[in-house]
Parts: C-alpha cells; sequence; structure tokens
C-alpha cells in the first residue's frame, strides 16, 4: 500500500484536472481556482505526462475529455470528496444545545441579544424552538427553556428565576400627541386597546382608575404579546407589556410607559432545566449568559 501511495500523481495536478473536467474550459477552471489560465493549462499537461496518456481534446474554443479522462475524473472526484469529508471530520463539530422559548420572549428578547451570545460562545450552536406549548424535555430533546409562571413546575426539574412579571401599558408617542393623555378617563375613552392571550387590561384598570375604569373606544385582540407591541408601535392602539420586553423600544423612543403605575403578577419567567442534565457543562453556560443579559 504505501509504495501505491509513492506512485500518486501530483495531487494539485488532480484537484485542477477535476475542475477543468467540471467547466471544459481552461479560463473557467482558472477563474475558479484564483491562478492563471497558463498555470491551468501547465498542471494538466504534466499530469497527461505523468499518466502517459491524454486527458483531454484542445478544441478551437472548448475542451473534449478523452475516453480514459471521463473514467478517470470520476475516481478522482470521489477521492477528493473523502480527502475533503476526512479532513472536515478533524474539526471539533459544534455542541448542539436546544432552548424552548415563547414566541414573544424569543422576538422581542432573545433575538436581538444573540450576536452577544455568539460572540460569547462561538462552540454552541443554539437552536431556538419557539412554542407556547409546554415542552417534554426527554421526548423534544429540549436542553433549557424559559417559560411564564410559578414554582413547582415539576419534579426532576431546576427553576431559576430570569425575570419577574411587572406589567406595564405603553403607546407609540405619535399617537399621544394625537389623542392626549389617556390617564384623563375623558381622553382614555379615545384610545383602542391592544389585547394578547393574558388580557391584564382589566385588572390593570382596575388598579389605575379605582374601580371605575372609563370603556376604551374599540378593544384589538392578538394571540401573542409581541403582535400587540408591534401594533402599538405602529400607533394602533395602548398594550400592556412586561416591562423588560420593551425597554429598548422605550430607550430607542418607540414606545412610552404610560400611567406612572405597574401591575405585580405572581408567575414571572423561569429558566427551566432537567436536573440531569444530557450536556451539563454549556447548559450552565447558557443559563449563566441569560443571568447576565436579565
Amino acid at each position: 500500500m504505501t509504495g501505491r501511495i509513492h506512485r500518486l500523481p501530483s495531487l494539485n495536478g488532480l484537484r485542477v484536472f477535476e475542475v477543468a473536467s467540471r467547466h471544459l474550459n481552461f479560463r473557467l477552471a482558472a477563474e475558479e481556482l484564483g491562478v492563471t489560465q497558463g498555470a491551468v493549462a501547465q498542471q494538466i499537461r504534466q499530469l497527461e505526462a505523468e499518466l502517459g496518456l491524454k486527458l483531454f481534446e484542445r478544441l478551437p474554443r472548448a475542451l473534449a475529455p478523452t475516453e480514459a479522462g471521463r473514467s478517470y475524473v470520476v475516481s478522482v472526484r470521489r477521492a477528493l470528496e473523502l480527502i475533503a469529508d476526512a479532513t472536515e471530520g478533524l474539526k471539533p463539530a459544534p455542541l448542539h444545545l436546544t432552548i424552548s422559548v415563547t414566541p414573544s420572549f424569543a422576538s422581542r428578547w432573545l433575538i436581538p441579544r444573540l450576536p452577544d451570545f455568539t460572540a460569547a460562545h462561538p462552540g454552541i450552536d443554539l437552536r431556538i424552538v419557539a412554542t407556547d406549548r409546554l415542552s417534554d424535555f426527554r421526548t423534544d430533546a429540549v436542553d433549557l427553556a424559559i417559560r411564564l409562571g410559578r414554582p413547582p413546575f415539576g419534579a426532576g426539574l431546576n427553576a431559576e428565576l430570569l425575570y419577574e412579571q411587572r406589567i406595564i401599558a405603553v403607546g407609540s408617542p405619535l399617537l399621544l400627541e394625537k389623542l392626549g393623555d389617556p390617564a384623563e378617563p375623558s381622553i382614555f375613552a379615545r384610545y383602542p386597546l391592544l389585547h394578547d392571550g393574558h388580557d391584564f387590561w382589566p385588572a390593570f384598570l382596575e388598579a389605575i382608575f379605582s374601580g371605575s375604569a372609563p370603556k376604551s373606544a374599540q378593544n384589538i385582540r392578538f394571540n401573542q404579546t409581541a403582535l400587540a407591541l408591534d401594533a402599538a408601535i405602529a400607533g394602533q392602539g395602548l398594550a400592556l407589556t412586561s416591562r423588560f420586553l420593551v425597554d429598548d423600544d422605550i430607550a430607542r423612543g418607540r414606545l412610552v410607559p404610560l400611567f406612572g403605575a405597574e401591575l405585580p403578577i405572581e408567575a414571572g419567567f423561569y429558566i427551566l432545566s432537567p436536573r440531569r442534565r444530557r450536556h451539563p457543562e454549556p447548559v450552565a453556560a447558557v443559563r449563566s449568559w441569560l443571568i447576565e443579559a436579565a
């Protein structure tokens, strides 16, 4: 076997031959390889000399593979693919970690912060599953989950508080300028209310207006908090949300907090993970990053 390897032709020549066989044109092959057309032609001549046979017929405007060339390139291509696969196999595979989050948490908080995570942990291939349904850590192959709720969450799970749930009302500054201060009951009635699946508006208004909340002009309902917030940013009404989901929008002036009040909710956003983890070290890294980012 060792003697046969020593008798191999130039590997660089074989690579040039494979590229030229695909293009059947020395100029196009040279462009792909980043060399001159003359260098490609020279490599092919040297390979043909080593093999003692012609691989191409030189036509006025193209190349035509000889019968030997057509047969040879099939094996050469397979061998180069094996070398490429073996080389790729030397690189450490990224560690896959699956995190399950609610759609609103994903779009409003997690996705804007992902560049910071990938910069801090380039070796972790994070897979994000956005869903409102409960995740089964065994059958769904989920490593971490972030859910809104109250402990205990279940036997065999670790739960760590990420954010307390404190609800605020927000609206577009352009809409406020147009309609006036919604803290005034007579003006509040002009505003459409944007509801999400949690529907905290009744409790929030009862707290703000001391049990005599005025009726709004219109109610628009969404199944996701993120959609209600998008509508609020577009000036379509007032929305309720956890403060941390709109900190960036408030800082950028896209939303304004209203009424100077918060509605505390017993449930909070928790990081959940099984006590017996499949990948303890990367799970701990992601958990630490989430807490630091929060």
